[in-house]
Formats: C-alpha cells, sequence, structure tokens
C-alpha cells in the first residue's frame, strides 16, 4: 500500500466533499499512481478548474493551479508549452470538462499534448446546485430537469477519441485499484490522455434520482461496468445499460510539444518558415 499522505497538504484538510462522496477515492487512485511512478514532486504540476472535482487540487502538495471554469486546459497547455519537462496532470468535472470547457478539451486531444486529464464524473454539477451536464444520463432528474433530462449524454470517450486523444481508458470509484493503474499508463503515455472516473454523487445526484446510499451506487457501478475485452464477446442486447471499463484507445501520433520545439529549433537555424 502507498504511503499517500506525503503528497497531502494536511493543512487543507478535512476536505468539503459530502459523506459518500467518491472524490476522495478518485484523488487517492491519482495519488497512488504517481507513487508508483515516482514522480518528482516539484516537477509535477496539478491544474483544475471548477467544481468539487477540481477542489482535489488544493490537497495536493504538488504545485498546483486552481483556475477559472472550463479554461483548465488552455492553462495546462500554457504550462506544459512553457516547460515540457513538466508531468502535467489535469483534474476537471464533467461539466467543467464539456460543458463550458468542451471546446477546449477536444483542440487538447486534436493536438496531442501530453497532458493526462481525468474526469471526475459524477453525471451531474455538485458543486453549483445539481444543475444537469453534458454526461447526464438521459431521462436522469436534476434540478435544472425536474420531469427527466431528455438530452442524449456524451460518451466522454468516444469524443476523445473521435478528436485524437491517443490514451483512452475509463474506471470507477469502485474499481479503484484498476483506476490506479490506468492513471499511471496515462501518465506514461506521451500525448494527450483521458481516463473517465466515474464516481458517485449521492447528494447532488444519487437523491434526485433515488438510487439510495453511497454504497448502493458503489454497488451500481460494480453491477453496470463491464471490462472492454469482455465486452468484445458480448450481443447488443447483453450490453444494453452497461458500461465499458478498462483501457478503451492506445495509439501513437506526433505529441504538441515535441512538434512545436522542432519547429523553434529549425527557425533558430534559419530554415524557412
Amino acid at each position: 500500500m502507498a504511503d499517500i499522505e506525503k503528497y497531502l497538504r494536511k493543512s487543507a484538510l478535512p476536505h468539503i466533499w459530502c459523506p459518500g462522496c467518491g472524490n476522495g477515492t478518485l484523488l487517492a487512485a491519482i495519488l497512488r499512481a504517481i507513487d508508483k511512478l515516482q514522480l518528482n514532486q516539484q516537477k509535477t504540476v496539478i491544474v483544475s478548474g471548477i467544481g468539487c472535482s477540481s477542489r482535489a487540487s488544493g490537497y495536493m502538495n504538488f504545485n498546483t493551479v486552481h483556475t477559472a471554469h472550463g479554461r483548465a486546459l488552455t492553462f495546462a497547455t500554457g504550462i506544459k508549452l512553457a516547460d515540457p519537462e513538466l508531468n502535467v496532470i489535469l483534474i476537471t468535472g464533467d461539466g467543467d470538462c464539456t460543458a463550458i470547457g468542451g471546446n477546449h478539451f477536444i483542440h487538447a486531444a486534436r493536438r496531442n499534448i501530453d497532458i493526462t486529464t481525468i474526469v471526475f464524473n459524477n453525471s451531474i454539477y455538485g458543486m453549483t446546485g445539481g444543475q444537469f451536464s453534458p454526461l447526464t444520463p438521459k431521462n436522469s432528474k436534476a434540478t435544472t430537469a425536474p420531469f427527466g433530462h431528455i438530452e442524449r449524454s456524451f460518451d466522454i470517450a468516444q469524443l476523445a477519441i473521435g478528436a485524437g486523444a491517443t490514451y483512452v481508458a475509463r474506471g470507477t470509484a469502485y474499481h479503484a485499484a484498476m483506476l490506479t493503474d490506468l492513471i499511471v499508463k496515462g501518465i506514461e503515455n506521451k500525448g494527450f490522455s483521458v481516463i473517465d472516473g466515474i464516481t458517485q454523487c449521492p447528494i447532488g445526484f444519487g437523491r434526485k434520482n433515488k438510487m439510495g446510499t453511497a454504497a448502493a451506487m458503489l454497488a451500481w457501478q460494480r453491477d453496470h461496468a463491464v471490462m472492454a475485452k469482455a465486452a468484445a464477446r458480448m450481443s447488443p442486447e447483453e450490453l444494453e445499460g452497461k458500461f465499458l471499463i478498462g483501457e478503451l484507445h492506445h495509439v501513437t501520433a506526433p505529441e504538441y510539444t515535441a512538434e512545436y520545439t522542432k519547429l523553434v529549433a529549425r527557425l533558430q537555424k534559419g530554415g524557412k518558415v
């Protein structure tokens, strides 16, 4: 078991998350991944946006940047370009990442910039009142959808793959050990990595949708998750109502900061524009 206390700002504790929230589990998975890789704390930057998830950066003993709503990837991109040797890890929520931050997300994936983005996906805007997000499942209730959410939700993994991310995976708060391993692989990937972390919000989402206790919501994750490799052998009927977990996509492509560095070097040598 990794000793993750050295990665925490104890003076910032206790945290503000509600009882039963899965964000602490996802935070621990990130810290265990960092510990497995033995990343240099002084060379690791944690960037976050706005929301319940994004408060995580304040508890982490690294160089941290808590940014504007939806703009975390723009800050992270600037940091990575300024010093490509840094390990840049982004913590974001489902609304922060795919609503106001959606355009930044697809272009960071298109550029294949070496940033690891971990989405704390609790299907709701938890901190600001329980509004629905682009990842809220259809027919779910929210404060802004009291009669049921009628829009189709994004599959953030498919969105990331389509936009050009080179590593895409999904884990859950229930499958915490697997989630740690997926984050390790995401950090190791030299390109844009996205890990969709399914986590429970028993207050803002669970109560509204009568999903029971936090433990019941974790059991729901267990019962509805299917390993990607196993899904390949299952029929559409068997997969109805399920979601895939594990490594979903891993390819290679030119990384943005490396390509930018090559361009600068060529121009400095008098190369043609």
